[in-house]
């Protein structure tokens, strides 16, 4: 008895296509592609995601041996979409750090820097504290699943092989680096708000004594009051959050 082979590098061909999608989603989606976890168990994750899914989106690769150019105009189409939807995901991520750079600047804190392991760079301490926590609400709300809904739908709305969608790609850009600077900001409002009349009561205080040291009352009592502030608003801050980044993913998983 003869068992044919034959078949086997069409579908080495096409999970290798596969894999491309998954591998540059994985490096970028909140909560699997942080910076601080090691590359290997990162590509780890995206080849036990592609043997997942291959089976149900196997059929969607055409895959043709006979010709080189078609397969690479695929590979670099596959490379695009995890592109756009990793980046889209890791975007509205980053509304934490800008909540948390506003809130420090209020604060008197901009100058308090730590390393951001989600961006891997330095940024405000705070913004630092607010990510951390938005990473381990991903996983503690079960965003993760909606994440790995999202990448399963891909494949209904950008299906292999198909000329790219320049346009739907960076409106859909756009849209979410927009979104992602408003939830910033509604998130660090109350602070704002607090700055500014914070700020206003000390000018007056400083027409009104001028032979207070104002600089040496203000620092510290900004700093107090905006934690105590941020205590009592932290809960509130991450539910909306929440809801905007489970509403991002849904709408990537066709929600």
């Amino acid at each position: 008895m003869t068992v044919s082979l034959t078949f086997l590098p069409v579908v080495a061909t096409a999970f290798v296509l596969m894999f491309a999608r998954m591998g540059t989603l994985m490096m970028l989606l909140p909560g699997f592609g942080e910076r601080n976890i090691p590359v290997r168990m990162r590509l780890a994750a995206a080849v036990l995601m592609t043997f997942m899914l291959f089976p149900l989106h196997r059929g969607a690769y055409q895959v043709e041996l006979s010709s080189f150019g078609p397969l690479v105009f695929m590979l670099f189409g596959e490379l695009a979409i995890g592109f756009v939807l990793g980046l889209a995901a890791r975007v509205a991520m980053a509304s934490l750090q800008v909540a948390g750079t506003v809130i420090a600047n209020q604060l008197g804190l901009g100058f308090v820097t730590a390393v951001d392991p989600t961006q891997a760079q330095q940024g405000a301490l705070l913004g630092t504290f607010l990510a951390l926590l938005g990473v381990t609400l991903v996983f503690a709300s079960d965003l993760h699943y909606v994440a790995i809904a999202a990448i399963a739908n891909s494949y209904k709305v950008f299906a292999p092989g198909l000329p790219p969608v320049t346009g739907d790609a960076l409106q859909l850009s756009v849209r979410m680096v927009a979104d992602a600077f408003r939830i910033g900001v509604q998130l660090s409002a109350p602070f704002l708000l607090f700055g500014l009349v914070f700020n206003v009561g000390l000018g007056l205080l400083a027409r009104l004594m001028p032979q207070l040291q104002v600089y040496f009352l203000a620092m510290p009592l900004s700093i107090f009051a905006g934690f105590a502030i941020l205590l009592a608003l932290v809960g509130a801050m991450m539910g909306v959050y929440v809801d905007f980044l489970g509403g991002v993913l849904g709408m990537l998983a066709g929600r």
